[in-house]
Parts: structure tokens; C-alpha cells; sequence
């Protein structure tokens, strides 16, 4: 298959927000109140666990229609540590991301525990979200 590009545009608002365009889709994120937002939206580190929730749910409807199972559902509980000192700039030895993130996952399909969870590490193994996550991928940043 080919490689296919996706693309976003965002910009600065007033305050803390930031509004970006995905597609035909825009998403605002923001800061809480007690940190210099408005809340408008999820923070940056928020959308990233949305997009884990969105990914694995995604990938699950896939291999479940690839392997004919009824997938009649799937909730996640998402839940990472950071240290605001990375972020922050207060301490140049503490990284600014995600030290961990843990996804708990109830799967609702007639499939026994030991099936469940080989589903569930088939997802983990196909989400891209999880992939950049765990692999990293190369960033480019330049001036426009």
C-alpha cells in the first residue's frame, strides 16, 4: 500500500486556547481556569488520551469485523502520569511528557477472557496512536 499524509492547521486564540482544524473537523483545546485558560476544551495531554480511546475503539471495530466477531462494545479508562516541571521549564532534567499511560479496557463480546485479551494485544500491536506513543516517531518542526 501506499503511504498516505494526513494533515491539521491550528492556531492561537485568545488566552490559552488553540483551535485546529482536522479535516472537516475542529477541535478546540484549552487550559483549565486555574491555569491561565478558559476551559474551552481538552488540554493537549488530554486529546492525546482521547486519541488512544478513539484509536483502540477504531482498530477494535476492524479486527472484529476482520476475525467476524460481534463487537457489541468497548469502554477504556485512561489514565497517565507527567511531572508539570518538565513542561513547565523548572526542571530541565524532567521529560515534559508521559512517564506512563495505562488503558483499561472491558471488551463486550461473547469471546472468553483468554480471547478478549488476544484481541485486546491485537489492538494495542495495530493502533497507531499506541505505535507513536510507544515507538516514537520523528519530529520536524521548521519556520514558515
Amino acid at each position: 500500500m501506499a503511504i498516505k499524509t494526513i494533515s491539521a492547521q491550528g492556531e492561537m486564540n485568545a488566552g490559552m486556547s488553540i483551535t485546529v482544524q482536522c479535516g472537516n473537523h475542529r477541535l478546540v483545546m484549552d487550559q483549565p481556569k486555574n491555569a491561565a485558560g478558559q476551559d474551552l476544551g481538552p488540554t493537549p495531554l488530554e486529546a492525546i488520551l482521547a486519541a488512544v480511546a478513539g484509536c483502540f475503539g477504531t482498530i477494535g471495530r476492524f479486527i472484529a469485523h476482520q476475525q467476524k466477531v460481534e463487537l457489541r462494545g468497548m469502554r477504556f479508562e485512561i489514565e497517565a502520569d507527567y511531572d508539570p516541571a518538565g513542561l513547565l521549564g523548572r526542571d530541565a532534567d524532567v521529560r515534559p511528557g508521559f512517564q506512563e499511560l495505562r488503558i483499561k479496557v472491558e471488551i463486550d463480546a461473547e469471546l472468553s477472557r483468554e480471547e478478549k485479551q488476544a484481541l485486546l494485544e491485537q489492538i494495542e500491536k495495530r493502533c497507531p496512536v499506541a505505535d507513536n506513543l510507544t515507538h516514537g516517531t520523528r519530529l520536524i518542526s521548521v519556520l514558515a
